[in-house]
């Protein structure tokens, strides 16, 4: 693997935005667990009231259901005595959700190029995490190429072209409704070609209930492994937080056609509560590589589950 240079003073400062960002102020859970007991006794009627809370945080019935039934199994044994027992039992339960799909992406030097197929809806911040992932792994040391895969929307690639000229990165376009999976090929070449480390290869914005479209995006993935039987090395879907449930579904479409390997979330600073972040973890267990809370590069970064748990909790003040 790529040895990586990390900087912790942005990783604070994005750790701070991310909690006022989510809370607005005061945590929304905590907030609502004080006013939902406001005796500090803890009883089923106040799991009930929690469990009504995470619903509408867009954390999902089935993930609520996992999270309220191991906090009643804490109530059962007398576990949860006060509002601080049952903010540490939350704590642990998100956490057991959100740890097992914190895991990094690491860049194998052992594949040269690097394939990234970068997917997603249009509108959900795809080809702005491309300009982000690229400064990242030029930071990195790593040498990044892009390929201008959404050949469908001339706006994408003058967008993407725009962020290989900041990033100082070489991009890979043809005419507007040229084949992407030409574009792609074509990318992979001139990669491999000038031994570069990293090719990231946007694709066009796909609804994921046009079958059609899907399949453009299988054909993608079938090219670049005839050249590369390894590649594409890393399928990551890019979705919009603010999207609620919706994303999830969008998560599901996906990976049945593709086979995702990764997930960046984007725009948790849009959505008010940043619950479906859970609803994926339980439902696809499928690894989150980044977050994002804004347009700068520095507001996204690698998924944290114990830092987005205590952006969740913790006050809006601390």
């Amino acid at each position: 693997m790529f040895a990586k240079k990390e900087n912790n003073e942005p990783r604070q400062g994005f750790i701070k935005k991310l909690r006022a960002r989510l809370n607005r102020g005061d945590s929304w859970l905590t907030y609502d667990l004080a006013n939902l007991a406001p005796g500090g006794k803890i009883d089923e009627n106040v799991l009930d009231e929690l469990e009504a809370e995470l619903v509408m945080a867009d954390v999902g019935i089935d993930t609520t259901t996992r999270i309220i039934e191991d906090l009643r199994g804490s109530l059962a044994r007398k576990e949860l005595a006060d509002v601080d027992a049952l903010r540490a039992g939350l704590q642990s339960s998100l956490t057991s959700i959100l740890k097992p799909v914190a895991v990094p992406l690491e860049i194998d030097e052992q594949h040269r190029p690097f394939v990234i197929l970068m997917v997603g809806v249009n509108g959900a911040g795809k080809t702005t995490t491309i300009g982000k992932l690229a400064r990242r792994f030029k930071e990195q040391g790593l040498s990044v190429m892009l390929a201008a895969g959404d050949t469908f929307r001339a706006a994408a690639v003058e967008q993407l072209q725009a962020w290989g000229e900041r990033n100082d990165v070489p991009v890979v376009a043809q005419q507007p409704g040229a084949d992407p999976a030409a574009v792609i090929f074509d990318a992979w070449e001139a990669a491999r070609a000038r031994n570069i480390d990293v090719l990231l290869a946007d694709t066009a914005g796909r609804l994921q209930n046009q079958q059609g479209l899907m399949d453009e995006l299988t054909k993608v993935r079938r090219v670049i492994a005839r050249r590369d039987d390894t590649a594409p090395h890393e399928i990551m879907l890019v979705l919009d937080a603010s999207q609620g449930q919706n994303a999830l579904v969008q998560a599901e479409k996906f990976h049945e056609a593709l086979g995702l390997t990764g997930i960046t979330v984007t725009k948790l600073d849009g959505s008010a509560k940043g619950g479906i972040l859970l609803a994926i973890a339980n439902q696809l267990q499928l690894p989150v590589r980044f977050i994002g809370i804004g347009e700068s590069a520095e507001d996204m970064q690698a998924f944290s589950a114990s830092e987005f748990v205590d952006a969740l909790l913790a006050s809006g003040q601390s």
